[in-house]
């Protein structure tokens, strides 16, 4: 894990990979919590025997179930040190490249693209590319934005 100590060693990081975090196996359990948790209870994702005969050959993750796994898998390549609020602002592209099927193997791969100041500390926009193990193509591609605001 690479932690960030201060304003300095953040803008510093502009440009640079930060890590890759472990593999995490998607299981129809989770898939089925977040069918829950959101009501997007299609087919393609919650039921294993039609999921089957259909396109992917089985049930897939949903885009934003693996969008959902950035913070947790994030975690695991970097921190932010000290006590500075950290706000989520928000996401400025997010592209879905492949299905992540149920069973398979995801991890986070994450870019600093642009660190800026801005009035209250700084604003920091990294690119997560979730990697499917054993696939060329990625699931996932974000670039999210973070602000670190000072007391």
């Amino acid at each position: 894990m690479r932690i960030l100590n201060d304003r300095a060693e953040i803008a510093a990081s502009s440009g640079t990979e930060l890590g890759v975090s472990s593999w995490t196996e998607i299981h129809q359990d989770r898939i089925d919590m977040f069918a829950d948790a959101t009501g997007d209870r299609q087919w393609i994702h919650v039921d294993p025997e039609r999921a089957a005969e259909g396109p992917f050959g089985a049930t897939i993750a949903h885009g934003y179930l693996t969008l959902s796994l950035l913070p947790f898998l994030g975690a695991q390549v970097y921190a932010f040190a000290g006590d500075r609020a950290r706000v989520n602002y928000g996401l400025n592209r997010v592209r879905f490249m492949a299905p992540v099927l149920v069973g398979s193997k995801v991890r986070n791969r994450v870019e600093v693209l642009e660190v800026r100041d801005i009035e209250k500390g700084q604003q920091v926009t990294l690119q997560h590319t979730v990697e499917i193990e054993g696939n060329e193509k990625p699931a996932c591609i974000a670039e999210t934005v973070t602000l670190l605001m000072d007391a």
